[in-house]
C-alpha cells in the first residue's frame, strides 16, 4: 500500500475537526492531524509537513488568510497546498468551476460532504 496522505486541519470548531478527521481516516487513505488555533496550526505545518492543509478562514486568533500568508512566506511550508473550508461562502457563491480559489488557495463551503472533500483533496494533489 502506498503511503497515506497527510492532512492538517486548522479549524477552531472542535466538532468539525473531529468529524472530518474521523471521516477522512475511515478508509485508510488519509492520516489527519488537527489544530484548533492558528498558532498551533502553523507550528504543526512546519513540524509535520502535511501534504495539504484544510484551513478555516474565520479563526479567533489569526484569520485564515493571514495564516495562509505566513505559511506561503516560509520556505518549509511554501509549497503545501491550502484548501480553505469556510461557512462564509456557499456552494452557490463559489460556483462549480475550476476557479474555486482565493489567491492561489482552493476553497470549499461548509458544510462539506466527505465524498466532495476527498475528491477535492485528490484533485488538488494530482495537479503538478
Amino acid at each position: 500500500m502506498s503511503k497515506s496522505i497527510k492532512v492538517l486541519i486548522i479549524d477552531d470548531e472542535k466538532d468539525f475537526c473531529y468529524f472530518v478527521k474521523k471521516n477522512l481516516m475511515r478508509d485508510g487513505l488519509f492520516d489527519v492531524i488537527t489544530a484548533t488555533n492558528s498558532k498551533h496550526g502553523i507550528e504543526l505545518a512546519e513540524n509535520e509537513q502535511p501534504d495539504i492543509i484544510l484551513l478555516d478562514l474565520i479563526m479567533p486568533d489569526i484569520p485564515g488568510d493571514e495564516v495562509a500568508a505566513v505559511l506561503k512566506g516560509q520556505t518549509a511550508t511554501a509549497t503545501i497546498p491550502i484548501l480553505y473550508i469556510t461557512a462564509l461562502a456557499t456552494d452557490d457563491d463559489i460556483g462549480d468551476n475550476e476557479a474555486k480559489k482565493i489567491g492561489n488557495n482552493h476553497i470549499l463551503a461548509k458544510p462539506v460532504r466527505t465524498k466532495k472533500l476527498v475528491e477535492t483533496i485528490l484533485n488538488i494533489l494530482s495537479k503538478p
